[in-house]
């Protein structure tokens, strides 16, 4: 099969073009290219029709604007790529010089290489990373994650900035080691998500205050009442309307009913905090170990009678449901909780390490 993107050997980004490789080759001083048949994903939105390139921007499109549906559409958009330089002819090679002389030359701004390579590393494209770093003076991951996250909807979100030639940048700050940038990534994309899931959150307490509003109209028509005059209707503080969709609302997510899961077990025993918190933390354990190690089945078997096990989680309700959640099952006469080899689910296990993390971290996890 011909190849249908770019792969960069240095940091393993997927690109769609010799220019896009040029453009990365450039900004990152990456030099090893190769010919791949993993196509560049192109994930589009089925309710606003936004094209994310990475599961990370999907998924931070999905705690942005709650929409969940997206259609793949990478297969319609891969094609062979072409390993020639475009040529310029001498009539585009005469204009570029004759524009060059009216106007300033422009160039892609300089930024942080090892921001960039991790940016790039996290899922965004080459240009959005650009673009991110350089509007946010290439200040820090986390400055470059919150500017994408604020300007996601962007019309030119995914297109390379560029700089008058002379333009002064900023000079790089020193960069982390291995293990705290490993560390500091997993932190960037709960913050992005954290922060996506607040604005989430406020729309749907919008939502419920408009649904308490028609059903206050309806109980009106029902008794017979005329309805309610807006003038004499207690003001409320003003609020932004959102269209409401015809869409039917969709079943709780796995990763929301873990949320709630949690959320109960604190709200349930708030008189201990620091059990509470010990609970997340065994749970994130029996998480973490088998992801790291699924063919373990001494990770995937938990004995319920366990006295450690029941002063740490099984006392707690909601402590095994959540664990249930994550695919464990009662075995044994209910003696033993135990995961299958064959249900074993990296993308459910790692939901259920973020939420337990943000459980854990968030002093305000469970509060309201």
């Amino acid at each position: 099969m011909a190849g249908v993107s770019l792969k960069c050997g240095d940091c393993g980004a997927l690109l769609k073009s010799v220019e896009e490789a040029q453009e990365h080759a450039e900004l990152t001083s990456h030099s090893n290219f190769s010919e791949s048949t993993e196509a560049v994903l192109n994930l589009v939105c089925s309710t606003c029709g936004k094209p994310c390139r990475s599961k990370t921007e999907s998924d931070l499109h999905t705690k942005r604007t709650g929409h969940t549906e997206f259609v793949d559409k990478t297969a319609d958009t891969v094609k062979p790529i072409s390993l020639e330089v475009p040529k310029v002819t001498a009539s585009q090679s005469e204009e570029a010089v004759g524009a060059s002389s009216q106007a300033e030359e422009m160039v892609v701004p300089e930024v942080d290489k090892k921001l960039l390579e991790e940016l790039v590393g996290m899922g965004f494209s080459t240009a959005r990373a650009t673009r991110a770093l350089h509007y946010s003076g290439n200040a820090s991951l986390e400055a470059a994650v919150n500017w994408v996250v604020e300007h996601e909807n962007d019309p030119d979100i995914d297109q390379m900035p560029s700089v008058p030639v002379n333009t002064k940048v900023e000079a790089p700050k020193p960069s982390l080691t291995p293990e705290q940038l490993k560390a500091r990534q997993q932190e960037l994309r709960i913050m992005a998500l954290r922060k996506a899931e607040k604005e989430e959150e406020k729309r749907a307490r919008e939502k419920i205050r408009q649904k308490l509003e028609e059903d206050k109209a309806e109980r009106r028509m029902r008794l017979g009442l005329p309805p309610e005059d807006p003038s004499t209707a207690k003001p409320a503080a003003p609020v932004v309307e959102e269209k409401k969709s015809s869409l039917p609302i969709r079943p709780a997510t796995k990763t929301e009913q873990m949320r709630e899961c949690l959320r109960s077990l604190k709200q349930n025993h708030k008189e201990d905090d620091a059990k509470v918190k010990r609970a997340f933390q065994t749970l994130l354990t029996f998480v973490g170990n088998v992801a790291r190690n699924p063919d373990e089945e001494k990770y995937r078997k938990i004995r319920l009678t366990n006295q450690s096990f029941q002063d740490r989680v099984g006392s707690f309700k909601g402590g095994i449901e959540f664990l249930e959640l994550c695919e464990f099952e009662r075995v044994e006469g209910s003696e033993f909780l135990f995961l299958p080899r064959d249900k074993v689910d990296m993308a459910v296990l790692n939901s259920a390490g973020s939420e337990l993390d943000s459980a854990i971290k968030n002093p305000f996890f469970g509060v309201l």
